[in-house]
């Protein structure tokens, strides 16, 4: 999650402090100092990690994999645009 600044260790023992306590996601929450809505979140990832999501639903592993294809594919449509930006000022030049 962007912006967390809780490990994925903690995570994980929140989840399943959840799962085992009997307790609501609200009180687990409260209890250990983070919102619940974060800690919803926390156990749907999670529920989807373990194969039971719904379809379509990316796991922790697919999420990390997007980011690092998506992060390249950035930067070469960055080069792409100086480079067209570069043509341009180039052929304006020869114009002249």
């Amino acid at each position: 999650m962007p912006g967390s600044d809780r490990t994925e260790e903690f995570k994980r023992d929140a989840v399943a402090l959840v799962r085992s306590s009997g307790k609501t996601v609200t009180e687990v929450a409260r209890g250990i100092g983070v919102s619940a809505e974060g800690l919803r979140n926390w156990v749907k990832q999670d529920t989807i990690d373990r194969g039971q999501g719904a379809p379509g639903e990316l796991t922790t592993a697919e999420r990390e994999e997007m980011r690092r294809l998506r992060r390249p594919a950035a930067e070469q449509a960055e080069t792409i645009e100086v480079l067209r930006k570069a043509a341009l000022f180039f052929a304006k030049q020869s114009d002249r």
